[in-house]
């Protein structure tokens, strides 16, 4: 195991997480399923700014459990972007559906609203647009696109928590949206997730999903009858002492993203310099929260070579994504190829995730860029 002297991230954490975990091993009881679950729900939908929130184990498992709430199924066609992480397009297959991947846009790295309508099927049901590195898609003109066509939007807000785009939080504007708290993400619990909208029909739809279709007014383990099961669920209910984290973690994540954006701001003010190096770009009217910092070289080879230089240097660097349709996986299964996305594969051979987290120090910050100008200046 390389031992680097910058990892990719870094989670920021205080007394505070302590204190919260602490208080619910010390008290021995409701572990699962504890009052801290429903604080966090209440936490995140006001922060975001819905009328539900449903937590879950992660967010792979909330973009299933919404799927199958809104009963995308057999034969059934959701429009995805390949220039994600895999689970975008795998949960669409977890219930029987078809992935059809769309080109992105290069501002944001988004879904290209343009290029939606031209590859709407009869069996289209869905869209799920993704939210790339704390930055929103263009998620106004893909709603649109959406709502002409009679079609669910679904937001995999993934890496999107915080962000915001025309004064309105990401989450709160497709018909659903979901979040990942993995431990990279700008707010973690080591693992979880959420669901977020504004339907009380998928909210209940999705709880019983979450817990093996069973309806609770009490909590299950308190309760000394049986409760009635309505239907087919899954085990993907988040633990107490997770939650408990993620209450600790939400109510300082307006103070991590800002230290995150300030580091962001540093970085980009001194790589900028590097005529070679394209820095994130923040589009007018959007809040980035910069849950990754991904730089641009010139071409496949520059970045795989700087990739390279830096591991050696001991600062872990990675390519956030390689496009899901080139994956070995969806080449054999859907015969993907090389030029079916180009914008997608372009950007792809070009992009470089860099390390940035709260705590970043001065020394690590000055210690990455002069590593980058030394590659540049050999």
């Amino acid at each position: 195991m390389t031992d680097w002297k910058i990892p990719l991230y870094k989670i920021y954490t205080d007394d505070e997480d302590l204190n919260m975990i602490t208080k619910i091993i010390k008290r021995g009881s409701e572990w699962a399923i504890g009052p801290e679950i429903e604080e966090l729900e209440n936490l995140i939908k006001n922060y975001v700014g819905v009328d539900y929130c449903l937590t879950l184990n992660s967010g792979t498992s909330s973009l299933h459990a919404l799927l199958l709430a809104y009963g995308i199924g057999n034969n059934h066609d959701v429009i995805v972007p390949s220039f994600s992480f895999v689970s975008t397009a795998n949960s669409v297959l977890f219930v029987g559906a078809n992935p059809q991947f769309v080109d992105i846009e290069e501002t944001t790295f988004g879904l290209d609203s343009k290029l939606i309508p031209s590859h709407i099927t009869n069996n289209t049901k869905a869209v799920i647009s993704m939210d790339y590195g704390g930055l929103s898609c263009n998620i106004y003109d893909i709603l649109e696109t959406t709502k002409r066509n009679n079609l669910i939007l679904i937001d995999d807000a993934a890496e999107g928590l915080g962000a915001s785009v025309k004064g309105k939080k990401v989450g709160s504007i497709a018909d659903s949206s979901i979040f990942s708290f993995c431990g990279n993400k700008v707010m973690t619990t080591g693992e979880g997730g959420a669901i977020v909208t504004n339907s009380k029909e998928i909210y209940e739809k999705a709880k019983l999903i979450r817990s093996h279709g069973r309806i609770d007014t009490v909590n299950y383990f308190s309760n000394p009858s049986e409760s009635p099961y309505e239907g087919l669920g899954y085990n993907w209910r988040m633990s107490s002492i997770t939650a408990a984290l993620g209450i600790s973690q939400i109510n300082k994540l307006d103070k991590i993203i800002k230290l995150r954006q300030e580091n962001a701001e540093y970085l980009s003010k001194h790589l900028s310099k590097i005529s070679e190096i394209t820095v994130p770009s923040i589009p007018i009217g959007s809040d980035h929260t910069h849950q990754l910092f991904t730089i641009r070289l010139p071409d496949e080879k520059t970045r795989d070579e700087l990739h390279q230089f830096l591991i050696k240097k001991q600062i872990f660097s990675k390519v956030y994504f390689k496009p899901i349709h080139l994956t070995s996986f969806y080449m054999k299964k859907f015969n993907g190829k090389e030029g079916m996305l180009p914008i997608t594969e372009k950007i792809s051979k070009t992009v470089l995730t860099l390390p940035l987290y709260p705590n970043m120090t001065q020394d690590e910050k000055k210690y990455l860029i002069d590593s980058i100008h030394e590659f540049f200046d050999r």
